[in-house]
Protein backbone atom coordinates (compact mmCIF):
# COMPACT_ATOMS: atom_id res chain seq x y z
CA UNK A 1 0.00 0.00 0.00
CA UNK A 2 1.31 3.75 -0.83
CA UNK A 3 1.58 5.56 2.59
CA UNK A 4 -1.10 8.64 3.02
CA UNK A 5 0.05 11.80 4.18
CA UNK A 6 -2.09 14.27 5.21
CA UNK A 7 -0.31 17.53 4.59
CA UNK A 8 -1.14 21.28 4.01
CA UNK A 9 1.55 23.19 1.70
CA UNK A 10 1.88 26.26 3.58
CA UNK A 11 2.96 24.56 7.00
CA UNK A 12 6.31 24.64 8.15
CA UNK A 13 6.01 21.19 9.85
CA UNK A 14 4.43 19.17 6.64
CA UNK A 15 7.49 20.84 4.45
CA UNK A 16 10.43 19.23 6.28
CA UNK A 17 8.43 16.01 6.03
CA UNK A 18 7.54 16.36 2.98
CA UNK A 19 11.13 17.22 2.13
CA UNK A 20 12.68 14.02 3.63
CA UNK A 21 9.90 11.58 2.09
CA UNK A 22 10.73 13.02 -1.18
CA UNK A 23 14.73 13.12 -0.82
CA UNK A 24 14.30 10.06 0.15
CA UNK A 25 12.33 9.00 -2.57
CA UNK A 26 9.37 7.74 -0.91
CA UNK A 27 6.04 7.71 -3.08
CA UNK A 28 3.09 8.67 -1.20
CA UNK A 29 -0.74 9.57 -1.66
CA UNK A 30 -1.06 13.33 -0.76
CA UNK A 31 -3.69 14.08 0.77
CA UNK A 32 -4.04 18.24 1.52
CA UNK A 33 -6.27 19.19 3.75
CA UNK A 34 -8.07 22.46 4.80
CA UNK A 35 -8.03 23.26 8.17
CA UNK A 36 -11.60 24.63 8.81
CA UNK A 37 -12.94 21.37 7.52
CA UNK A 38 -10.74 18.60 8.76
CA UNK A 39 -11.29 15.06 6.72
CA UNK A 40 -12.73 12.68 9.25
CA UNK A 41 -10.35 10.37 7.83
CA UNK A 42 -7.44 11.92 9.32
CA UNK A 43 -9.19 12.88 12.62
CA UNK A 44 -9.87 8.94 13.32
CA UNK A 45 -6.23 8.09 13.07
CA UNK A 46 -4.87 11.29 15.17
CA UNK A 47 -7.26 13.10 16.65
CA UNK A 48 -5.02 16.08 17.32
CA UNK A 49 -6.30 17.21 14.05
CA UNK A 50 -2.88 18.92 12.88
CA UNK A 51 -0.71 18.11 10.18
CA UNK A 52 1.81 16.16 8.83
CA UNK A 53 0.09 12.70 8.98
CA UNK A 54 1.94 9.86 7.65
CA UNK A 55 -0.56 6.65 7.56
CA UNK A 56 2.01 3.35 6.43
CA UNK A 57 1.97 0.13 7.28
CA UNK A 58 -0.16 -0.07 10.05
CA UNK A 59 1.51 2.50 11.30
CA UNK A 60 0.56 6.54 12.37
CA UNK A 61 3.26 9.08 12.38
CA UNK A 62 1.69 12.15 13.39
CA UNK A 63 4.93 14.10 14.28
CA UNK A 64 7.22 16.23 11.45
CA UNK A 65 10.17 14.65 12.94
CA UNK A 66 9.19 11.06 13.37
CA UNK A 67 8.63 11.28 9.87
CA UNK A 68 11.52 13.05 8.88
CA UNK A 69 13.51 10.06 11.03
CA UNK A 70 11.25 7.27 9.27
CA UNK A 71 11.83 8.54 5.89
CA UNK A 72 15.90 8.77 6.47
CA UNK A 73 15.80 5.37 7.90
CA UNK A 74 14.40 3.91 5.15
CA UNK A 75 17.20 5.96 2.61
CA UNK A 76 19.85 8.64 3.13
CA UNK A 77 21.75 8.74 0.02
CA UNK A 78 23.33 11.85 1.21
CA UNK A 79 24.03 10.91 4.74
CA UNK A 80 21.55 14.01 6.11
CA UNK A 81 21.55 11.81 9.48
CA UNK A 82 25.37 11.45 9.70
CA UNK A 83 25.91 14.67 12.37
CA UNK A 84 26.18 14.68 15.93
CA UNK A 85 23.05 13.86 17.52
CA UNK A 86 23.55 16.37 20.89
CA UNK A 87 24.45 19.00 18.41
CA UNK A 88 21.25 18.35 16.26
CA UNK A 89 18.93 17.93 19.51
CA UNK A 90 19.86 21.44 20.71
CA UNK A 91 19.06 23.06 17.96
CA UNK A 92 15.86 21.13 17.12
CA UNK A 93 14.68 22.16 20.77
CA UNK A 94 15.25 25.56 20.46
CA UNK A 95 13.64 26.11 17.07
CA UNK A 96 10.64 23.67 17.73
CA UNK A 97 9.99 25.38 21.47
CA UNK A 98 10.85 28.92 22.66
CA UNK A 99 11.76 30.35 18.87
CA UNK A 100 8.55 28.54 17.27
CA UNK A 101 6.60 30.97 20.22
CA UNK A 102 8.74 34.03 19.39
CA UNK A 103 7.91 33.16 15.23
CA UNK A 104 3.69 33.10 16.50
CA UNK A 105 4.35 36.38 18.66
CA UNK A 106 5.91 37.66 15.61
CA UNK A 107 3.79 36.80 12.66
CA UNK A 108 0.53 37.60 14.30
CA UNK A 109 1.24 40.68 16.31
CA UNK A 110 -2.43 41.14 16.88
CA UNK A 111 -2.97 37.59 18.57
CA UNK A 112 -0.62 39.13 21.59
CA UNK A 113 -1.33 42.81 21.79
CA UNK A 114 0.31 42.94 25.25
CA UNK A 115 3.83 41.89 23.46
CA UNK A 116 6.26 44.56 21.87
CA UNK A 117 6.47 43.61 18.36
CA UNK A 118 10.23 45.24 18.54
CA UNK A 119 10.95 43.10 21.48
CA UNK A 120 10.12 40.25 20.15
CA UNK A 121 11.82 40.47 16.81
CA UNK A 122 15.22 41.13 18.78
CA UNK A 123 14.56 37.93 21.12
CA UNK A 124 13.99 35.87 18.41
CA UNK A 125 17.58 37.73 16.86
CA UNK A 126 19.39 36.76 20.51
CA UNK A 127 17.55 33.28 20.29
CA UNK A 128 18.07 31.55 17.11
CA UNK A 129 19.13 34.03 14.18
CA UNK A 130 22.84 35.14 15.59
CA UNK A 131 23.55 31.48 16.64
CA UNK A 132 22.73 30.48 13.15
CA UNK A 133 24.47 33.11 11.80
CA UNK A 134 27.81 32.30 14.01
CA UNK A 135 27.38 28.60 12.56
CA UNK A 136 26.72 29.56 8.75
CA UNK A 137 29.75 32.20 8.47
CA UNK A 138 32.46 29.18 9.53
CA UNK A 139 30.40 26.12 7.70
CA UNK A 140 27.76 26.23 4.77
CA UNK A 141 25.42 24.26 6.84
CA UNK A 142 24.75 24.19 10.13
CA UNK A 143 26.38 21.54 11.45
CA UNK A 144 29.03 21.47 8.70
CA UNK A 145 29.81 21.83 4.89
CA UNK A 146 27.14 19.43 4.31
CA UNK A 147 23.17 20.02 4.44
CA UNK A 148 22.00 17.57 6.94
CA UNK A 149 18.58 16.66 8.08
CA UNK A 150 18.83 20.16 10.70
CA UNK A 151 18.83 22.60 7.98
CA UNK A 152 16.10 21.07 6.02
CA UNK A 153 13.85 20.71 9.77
CA UNK A 154 14.85 24.49 10.64
CA UNK A 155 14.54 25.73 7.29
CA UNK A 156 11.03 26.38 6.88
CA UNK A 157 11.04 28.26 9.99
CA UNK A 158 12.73 30.56 8.87
CA UNK A 159 11.33 31.06 5.89
CA UNK A 160 8.14 31.47 7.90
CA UNK A 161 10.15 34.10 10.21
CA UNK A 162 11.88 36.31 6.85
CA UNK A 163 8.64 36.17 5.13
CA UNK A 164 6.65 38.96 7.92
CA UNK A 165 8.65 41.12 6.83
CA UNK A 166 10.89 40.08 4.09
CA UNK A 167 12.64 44.16 3.50
CA UNK A 168 13.11 44.05 7.26
CA UNK A 169 14.54 40.37 7.23
CA UNK A 170 16.76 41.42 4.54
CA UNK A 171 18.15 44.54 5.98
CA UNK A 172 19.59 42.66 9.29
CA UNK A 173 23.01 41.45 9.26
CA UNK A 174 22.75 38.06 9.22
CA UNK A 175 24.07 37.83 5.17
CA UNK A 176 24.80 34.17 5.59
CA UNK A 177 21.44 33.21 6.69
CA UNK A 178 19.83 34.74 4.17
CA UNK A 179 22.26 32.82 1.59
CA UNK A 180 21.38 29.81 3.16
CA UNK A 181 17.91 30.44 3.49
CA UNK A 182 18.38 31.62 -0.73
CA UNK A 183 19.44 28.71 -1.37
CA UNK A 184 17.13 26.26 -0.04
CA UNK A 185 14.32 28.35 -1.27
CA UNK A 186 15.77 28.06 -4.48
CA UNK A 187 16.40 24.25 -4.26
CA UNK A 188 15.07 21.65 -6.52
CA UNK A 189 14.02 20.21 -3.14
CA UNK A 190 11.99 22.72 -2.04
CA UNK A 191 10.20 23.36 -4.77
CA UNK A 192 9.33 19.55 -6.05
CA UNK A 193 7.14 19.72 -2.60
CA UNK A 194 5.67 23.31 -3.16
CA UNK A 195 3.08 22.12 -5.68
CA UNK A 196 -0.66 22.89 -5.42
CA UNK A 197 -3.00 19.95 -4.31
CA UNK A 198 -6.83 19.67 -4.38
CA UNK A 199 -8.11 19.86 -1.06
CA UNK A 200 -9.26 15.97 -0.02
CA UNK A 201 -12.22 15.42 0.62
CA UNK A 202 -13.29 11.79 2.55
Amino acid sequence: MTPVLYSYRRCPYAMRARMALKYADIQVEHREIDFRNKPQSMLLVSPKGTVPVLCVDGIILDQSLDIMHWALGRSDPDGWKQVDNVVSQAWIEKNDGPFKVLLDQYKYPNRFPDLNEGHVLNSAIDLMLKPMESALQSSNYLLGNKISWVDVAIFPFIRQFAAVNPKRFEELPFTSINAWLNQHLESDLFNSVMDKHPTWLD
